[in-house]
């Protein structure tokens, strides 16, 4: 199943789920991740299988190989068919070309500004978040006209601030890096949250249009979660601007 966004401006999400593709257990089964040790044509069915599903042509998504890092890429200067690069975002002026995010615990980013034609995309991890990939994707588009006023951000299925729980020395550090991601676990262990830190960035940036998914992966059995499963498959969120 696929659960789709659309904005009246022209700005387009959309956040798969783990169900309604191919792949066998522990992938089971729309697993779009490519490099978990899923059957390789099976994860092709099923990312031609969703982008059919939205109305894309499936040759025409741009993917990133997410390495938890701040690097940003441009959609246009990719080469559909071959490996994509190492980058953690990636942007593109071109209305209707859309742009995917992989993840199975950390936080898709995805950001329009449909009056510019601009889109963007993020791989936000506690590394990623912590290394600045969300400010820099944002500076990528402006570099390429977006206004942080007219951006609509939105993020999909996360683990929760309630559920990440980490070092209280880790938690320290990230709260000292980006302020009000600190949290505490339901059962009251140092933890930190990632959407919230998120969304810190992005008003940061100048962005007032934020929505943060209610979705944590760690507590729905309807999506994939490394933290819970280990070796899962991988969800993946789109964003592209109607032509």
């Amino acid at each position: 199943m696929i659960e789709r966004h659309s904005a009246t401006s022209g700005a387009r999400f959309a956040f798969t789920d783990r169900w309604g593709g191919a792949s066998a257990a522990p992938y089971d089964t729309l697993n779009l991740g490519g490099a978990v040790g899923d059957d390789a044509a099976t994860v092709r069915h099923n990312r031609e299988l969703a982008a059919k599903t939205l109305g894309l042509d499936p040759a025409g998504v741009r993917w990133m190989r997410q390495v938890h890092g701040r690097e940003v890429v441009i959609a246009d200067d990719l080469v559909p068919g071959e490996e994509p690069p190492e980058a953690d975002g990636v942007v593109t002026a071109r209305r209707g070309l859309a742009l995917a995010v992989l993840t199975a615990d950390c936080t898709p980013v995805l950001l329009a500004d449909p009056v510019a034609g601009v889109a963007g995309a993020a791989h936000a991890g506690r590394p990623g978040l912590l290394t600045g990939v969300v400010p820099a994707t944002v500076a990528a588009m402006r570099d390429l006209g977006a206004e942080p006023g007219r951006i609509v951000a939105r993020t999909g299925p996360a683990v929760c601030g309630r559920c990440y729980e980490v070092p209280d020395a880790m938690r320290r550090e990230a709260g000292r890096t980006v302020p009000g991601c600190a949290a505490t676990t339901r059962w009251g262990t140092p933890a930190i949250d990632i959407p919230a830190g998120v969304r810190e960035q992005l008003a940061g940036c100048g962005i007032t249009d934020i929505t943060l998914s209610q979705v944590c992966t760690l507590e729905s059995a309807d999506h994939f979660s490394y933290r819970r499963d280990r070796t899962t498959g991988r969800l993946a969120s789109y964003v592209w601007v109607a032509p």
